[in-house]
């Protein structure tokens, strides 16, 4: 992973009302990594991925691309699938969105279903489906356009344990057979050490990288991972970098008030 896919060069965003969102964020993403980005919230972590994304545009600094097309896709932590729609339908809205009929599109979508282990769920409806069965149609819904780079925000946060440990190994699963760029937000440490090649920890107030963790450790990961010395190592490592980073920057903080003469 030495080219560089995504770079970010000193950006801030502030809003409208005044609230500074980013400041000074310099990071580079790497061809085929899958990079986590932790925080308290209000750190920004999801403004990043929405300007990496375009749905945003930075008020300074610039986002530098390895090539001129973007194929990317975004997987969000409410799985938003159509009610009224079978499992089928909501993976082809993408695809659908860009003129392509479900006709022509299903070697595709049953691809894409297959892929995140839904085969004989084609014709379901939302209302029939598991919090994590619903996360992987949403999940095949993004890789249905077949992506060189994922951004997911926090996609398996609403889900129980369980489900969220399931989910982290199939998605393992996955980037090791197509080695996509992934860009992984999340609030929980373990499952940022779990998954990612770097933890890349943010502090608010305002949102800044405040640490770069990397997670030195070989693929394919196991579950028996989560239970290693060097596991619980990088945990720690992030939680202290949290610690620090969670603290306000001088400038953020409140002007003393001037003291009153007797």
């Amino acid at each position: 992973m030495t080219a560089t896919a995504i770079a970010l060069h000193q950006i801030n965003k502030t809003y409208a009302n005044g609230t500074t969102a980013l400041q000074g964020v310099d990071l580079n993403i790497y061809t085929g990594e899958l990079v986590s980005l932790v925080g308290p919230s209000g750190c920004g972590k999801s403004t990043v991925l929405k300007l990496v994304a375009g749905l945003d545009q930075p008020t300074h600094g610039h986002i530098a691309w390895q090539t001129r097309e973007r194929h990317l896709a975004f997987v969000f932590q409410d799985a938003a699938l159509m009610p009224w729609a079978t499992v089928v339908d909501n993976v082809h809205l993408p695809l659908k969105l860009k003129g392509q009929s479900l006709r022509a599109s299903r070697s595709r979508i049953q691809a894409a279903l297959n892929l995140v282990a839904l085969q004989g769920f084609e014709h379901s409806y939302p209302r029939q489906l598991s919090g994590g069965m619903k996360m992987r149609v949403s999940i095949a819904r993004a890789l249905v356009t077949q992506p060189q780079i994922l951004l997911m925000d926090e996609p398996f946060g609403a889900l129980d344990e369980i489900s969220r440990s399931r989910l982290n190994g199939e998605l393992l699963q996955l980037w090791q057979q197509h080695h996509w760029t992934v860009v992984f937000v999340t609030h929980n440490i373990y499952e940022a050490v779990y998954l990612s090649h770097r933890v890349v920890v943010m502090g608010a107030q305002p949102g800044r990288i405040v640490a770069t963790v990397a997670v030195d450790e070989p693929y394919p990961r196991s579950e028996s991972f989560r239970t290693t010395p060097q596991f619980n190592r990088y945990c720690r490592e992030v939680a202290h970098h949290l610690a620090i980073g969670d603290a306000p920057t001088p400038d953020s903080m409140p002007s003393p008030s001037p003291s009153l003469s007797p």
